[in-house]
Parts: C-alpha cells; structure tokens; sequence
C-alpha cells in the first residue's frame, strides 16, 4: 500500500508504516480484499489500544501505542544519536503534535515520554506532551504560560442562583473581582505574601516585579476563563455528600511575567544548544547543574506560587463579595516541570498541558464554555508518567475559527447547554475543542472520574485581544 494512502489512513510515522504493510501482507494471505483492509487499518488507527490481541493487526496497534521517535540529524556537542519511547492516548491526533512528541523524543537528554488524548501543536513540546528529561529542563516544554493552572471552589449558596434573579449578582462578582484581557492589572493593587517572597531569583523576575504585582488576581486572555456552574459529585470521598452543588472554576497562569522568563530563558537555552537543528530550537534545554538552569527553576517555581496565589486572590474575592463560604477547593497545575522518580531514577517531567495524575492525586480538566469538566482522582499509572490530559484540546486553530465560525452556531449550542457567556471570543467557541467525552474515555486507565461542572456562567477575554495560553 502506498505512502500517500496510508497517511490518509492515519499512519504517519515510519515505524508504523512499516508494520502496516507488514499487516497487510498477512492479511491478504488470509483472503482479506482490499477494501476490507484498508477498513481496518483504519480502525487500527483511529483506536489503536483496542486491537492490540488482534491476530492480523497486532503489529501496527503496538506501533502506533508505543512509538520509538525517530532520531533527529545531530551537529553539535549537545546532541547524540538517540531516541526515547514514548505512548500515546487518544485516536486522531494532530499528525503535526505526533512529529513534535517525536522529535521531542529523539532529544539526547530524552527518558521517556506521553502523549495525551488532547495532543495538539505546540511550539517545541505539542500541547498535551509529556516529558522526562535526565538532569535537563526546556523552557519550552513547560510553556509560555508557565504553571498555567485549575482552580475549583465549591461555594455555600444553592445552584439555584444560577436561575433566579441573583443570578445578576454572581456576574457583578466576576467582573468585579478579575480582570481579562492582556495586560490587565487592578487600579489597586492586590495583596499577598507571594509578593514577599526573593523576586531576584533572576533578572527577569526582578525586572518585572511591580509588573507582577500589578496583574495580580488577574485572568488574561486566550483559554483563560473565572465561571460559575453546577458541580455534581457522585464520590462522597472528596469530602461532600453526593448531590448539587454551586461552584466556581477559573483557568489562568502567570500572566505577562510568566511569558517573560520562558521567552528569556529559551534564548539563554538556545546559546548554550546552538548546534541544535532549525525543528529542534524550540526544545533547546539546559542542565540543572549550570547557573541558567537553576536559576530557570527558580524562576519557574517562582511563576508556579504567583500563578496559585492569582486563583486564590480571585476566588477569595468573589466568595467575599457573594458573603459566602467556601466549602470545597481543589487545584492544580499544568504547563510545569517537576523532579520524580520514575523507572527507579528521578528524572525531570515536563507536562505541557497535561494534569498530574498521581495515585489519588486530584485534578481538574474542562471541556469548554458548553461541555462539561471532570473532577478526577489520578491512577499514578506509570505508562503516562502519572499524567492526565488537561482538558478537551483544540481541533481549529484560532484563525480558522475566526474565518469560518459564526456566533449564530455558537449561541445555539451555549442556549442549548443553558450556558450565559458574559464576553469571549469566537475562537474559544466549543466547536473548536475535541469531545470531552471522548478524551475522557480515551484515558480512563489514568483517572476515575469523581465529579461533573457544568458551566453555567461564562466570562473570558473579549474578542481580539492576543491568546496569552
């Protein structure tokens, strides 16, 4: 079968070319036509995991289940003839986010790797890539919008006020406790001890303290959202009786200050790889043992505690203004590096886009303003690093979105959900994201679902501003 045809089919990478071919090669010795083939290799590409024991088409599902990236072309001292595995979850990925998870692998300080349900194109690392890297952190594959983050509350008032006429002063609290938009900031400044913590950990932090400190509580613009919905839990384990609730969910990072150090720091990464091939720049790496590297850490850990005390300050506030208690909180972080042991080694993981999913770990992942998001609790499966996707992931890019969508559409689906959108863009419509359900389903050997929000409520940047996701 041809190249060209099986790229069609889904099969994009060498290796699992070869096993096609292979696979049909069996297969038409066992009287299979050519139609019947070509279905199934189909199928085995769509959803490779679940034709593993097949008898004819094992070899390609293992193919596309456990990938061996293919070794890129090496020019400098900081490369070496290697390559790392990696697995993917999901069917129908971008085949652009399996090259870039492919390349990422084939870096010399690569371990290991995870592909997420939600891949899509990234730069460097795609979003919903996970990497181990020994003694190495890439700025990059952690993300612009470093320890981008989840944060739920579930609020003492019944989810009735989203029908009623208090409904009004729910929003009255998003827009008055947060601010979208890139470079947002609050006239006056809010106030927490994150900002008496060492901001000289870099030039980068230190030159841009007062900057932080004016953004902070703030939202952004991109995939940032604050929204209040209907947060059912059915696992009396995360500390409330089963049933309804109201609650409040936002998603937001570290802002313009966030953006700043990783762009500082991957052209410091770039210096010391300048051999790197032209598709390699945006994985350019440093050692934790150099002065760069550590003080990227620093900062990045820094960027972690500002991009937490930013949903703290927000839902604090809007509990505060409501006169409410808060009854449940759970969080998280994506787009970060932490130091684990994982194969009997501590190795750097690098989730770009993607939840940790430690053994009982809890965490969030969202659909979009229309579909629900999942309160989950992590398996700690070793396969995908312990990891999780972050959400639904995109299938349009934002400019195709803005040339081809309508808000007519758009509104249909959020009246059809009983969703009020307060302002956004029409490149974060739903019908951009993937089936949150499907991702969902995609992965649960890597969390048990605990709880479902619905958003009712839905404020995020107006249309225009620049994404800072």
């Amino acid at each position: 079968m041809k190249e060209k045809k099986l790229e069609q089919l889904g099969i994009v990478t060498a290796e699992g070319r070869k096993a096609a071919r292979l696979c049909v090669e069996h297969a038409t010795h066992a009287g299979l036509t050519h139609k019947q083939i070509t279905k199934k290799l189909r199928a085995v590409a769509r959803n490779p995991q679940t034709h593993l024991r097949d008898s004819l088409f094992a070899p390609l599902a293992e193919a596309l289940t456990l990938r061996r990236a293919t070794p890129a072309t090496r020019s400098s001292p900081c490369d070496a003839n290697h390559s790392a595995n990696y697995k993917q979850w999901g069917v129908d990925l971008d085949p652009k986010s399996i090259e870039q998870m492919e390349r990422a692998c084939s870096l010399p300080v690569a371990v290991r790797g995870a592909l997420m349900p939600d891949a899509h194109l990234g730069y460097g690392l795609p979003i919903g890539g996970v990497l181990a890297t020994d003694n190495a952190v890439i700025p990059y594959a952690v993300g612009v919008d470093i320890a981008c983050r989840m944060k739920l509350t579930v609020l003492d008032m019944p989810p009735e006020t989203l029908d009623d006429d208090q409904s009004d002063m729910l929003r009255r609290a998003i827009e008055t406790e947060t601010r979208f938009g890139v470079g947002a900031s609050f006239r006056k400044r809010r106030t927490h001890p994150v900002m008496d913590r060492d901001w000289g950990v870099s030039p980068i932090t230190r030159k841009l303290k007062d900057k932080a400190w004016d953004q902070l509580g703030t939202s952004g613009s991109g995939n940032h959202f604050v929204e209040f919905g209907v947060l059912h839990i059915a696992d009396a384990t995360l500390g409330l009786e089963q049933g309804s609730y109201l609650a409040l969910m936002s998603h937001s990072g570290s802002r313009g200050t966030g953006a700043q150090v990783c762009k500082y720091y991957s052209e410091a990464a770039q210096s010391e790889c300048k051999g790197l091939p032209r598709e390699l720049r945006h994985l350019a790496w440093m050692t934790l043992d150099s002065h760069t590297g550590r003080e990227y850490w620093a900062a990045m850990t820094l960027m972690g505690q500002y991009a937490a005390a930013n949903h703290e300050l927000i839902h604090r506030h809007i509990a505060s203004h409501l006169g409410v208690e808060v009854l449940l909180d759970i969080e998280n972080h994506h787009n970060f590096a932490w130091k684990e042991r994982h194969d009997g080694r501590i190795v750097v993981v690098h989730r770009k886009g993607a939840t940790p999913a430690a053994a009982g770990q809890l965490g969030i992942i969202p659909g979009s303003m229309a579909t629900p998001a999942y309160v989950v609790r992590g398996k700690g499966n070793p396969e995908s690093l312990e990891s999780a996707s972050h959400g639904a992931g995109r299938v349009m890019s934002r400019t195709a979105a803005k040339r081809t969508l309508h808000w007519s559409d758009a509104r249909h689906l959020l009246n059809k959900n009983r969703v009020t959108l307060i302002t956004a863009g029409i490149d974060e419509a739903p019908m951009v994201y993937k089936n949150i359900d499907t991702v969902m389903e995609a992965q649960r050997d890597l969390v048990d679902t605990l709880a479902t929000f619905l958003p009712r409520l839905v404020k995020m940047a107006p249309a225009g501003e620049r994404p800072e996701d």
